[in-house]
């Protein structure tokens, strides 16, 4: 006779207001003011975190950033440094894997752990999760809010309930009792479309979507109606899953007035170009795939793919990239441009059999630089072809 599966136990940890926090941890006179990490307010960019200070001001994550100005002028605004997020979140990512080999990073500040099995050598997954809490405040300078409950769904719904600072706990056979009165747009995957489907129907809960059958919900929404009614009764059989390849590595920016300059297009596709083969090298990947990413003036997006040998050159990435962007019909001013690489496999340095002699020793002058601008900063080495004119030396 079969056994049942045993009850699982499931973290989720995810660190508070992450980036802005960082912030504020590093500089004091930051801490207690509105901090909003995005770029400069004048721009047209987006915010990319907020400080609890800052949202008390109605300031959320992806709202324009010249917005957010108007609800918080006497906000402090800082560019995104990611070479800096992504050092703590190895930190971070560090300290949780002491508690499992389960871990599964979903973004650079929240991660699952599965400690199923492990409680009579870490005690109680709650006390665990209050452990990681107080060692991420002691050890990396920040909070972070947990939710424990028997698979990934109800962990990650339960750290967001008491942000900041939060420990929720999910109980085998409460999860109808903890879902039962929460709002619709609290699971996965329900916006306001949805959401307003769903109130149409006379479904203001959670708990009154549990109790329709999955038949109608499947009938209205199809596949998606199906798995709404998972979610609604608790339930998410999705194993955490560690060491997940990213799918692609990818740049973009938003122009701060819309252009038509080809110069400045293929300039920002240089520098993005770089950046993004800096991070395949530093993560260990070639990339087969370049696509080239435009917005337009009026909001139009399109994207435009190249597939080749594998890569993680940036000069190669940028060729692909530019010719790309040399066969779109451009009429109307561009917005946004990005480049990004997919179709990854593993291309590390011990790999670089992989390419031809003058690749490897690309690669070779690029890592070089990779360490300088590790030590150094972003502008440790700047692309001749990327400095003013003005700025180039003369012959």
């Amino acid at each position: 006779m079969s056994r049942a599966a045993p009850v699982r136990s499931i973290i989720h940890v995810d660190m508070d207001a992450f980036y802005a926090s960082v912030e504020q941890r590093d500089r004091p006179e930051l801490r207690g003011r509105p901090v909003i990490v995005g770029g400069d307010p004048r721009g047209r960019g987006v915010v990319s975190a907020a400080s609890y200070e800052a949202r008390e001001f109605g300031i959320h994550s992806a709202m324009p950033i010249g917005r957010a100005a108007r609800l918080c002028p006497e906000a402090i605004f800082l560019p995104v440094d990611m070479d800096k997020y992504a050092l703590v979140s190895r930190e971070i990512m560090t300290l949780l894997s002491e508690y499992s080999p389960l871990l599964e990073p979903i973004s650079v500040d929240e991660a699952f752990l599965d400690l199923t099995g492990t409680q009579r050598l870490l005690g109680p997954a709650l006390e665990v999760a209050r452990t990681i809490k107080a060692r991420l405040r002691q050890e990396v300078g920040l909070t972070a809010s947990a939710g424990v409950a028997p698979n990934k769904f109800l962990a990650k719904l339960a750290s967001d309930l008491q942000k900041p600072d939060g420990l929720v706990e999910v109980k085998p056979e409460e999860e109808a009792d903890f879902l039962r009165s929460l709002p619709i747009e609290r699971l996965w995957g329900v916006g306001r479309v949805t959401a307003r489907d769903l109130r149409a129907m006379g479904i203001e809960t959670i708990g009154q979507l549990a109790r329709v059958p999955a038949s109608v919900l499947a009938k209205r929404f199809g596949k998606w109606g199906a798995l709404l009614h998972e979610l609604a009764n608790g339930r998410d059989d999705r194993p955490v899953e560690p060491f997940a390849a990213p799918k692609s590595m990818g740049a973009e920016e938003t122009f701060a007035e819309d252009t038509r300059d080809l110069e400045e297009l293929r300039r920002t596709l240089l520098a993005q170009s770089e950046r993004v083969a800096r991070e395949l090298r530093g993560e260990g990947y070639a990339g087969r795939t370049v696509t080239l990413k435009l917005r337009f003036a009026d909001f139009q997006t399109i994207t435009r793919s190249l597939t080749g040998e594998a890569t993680q050159d940036g000069l190669e990435i940028f060729r692909r990239a530019f010719a790309l962007l040399e066969r779109v019909t451009r009429v109307k001013p561009v917005r946004l441009v990005g480049v990004s690489v997919s179709g990854l496999i593993q291309g590390g340095p011990g790999q670089l059999s992989l390419f031809s002699a003058a690749e490897v020793r690309r690669d070779q002058v690029a890592r070089a630089a990779d360490r300088l601008v590790r030590r150094f900063g972003d502008r440790a080495l700047i692309p001749a072809s990327l400095l003013e004119p003005s700025r180039r030396r003369q012959p």
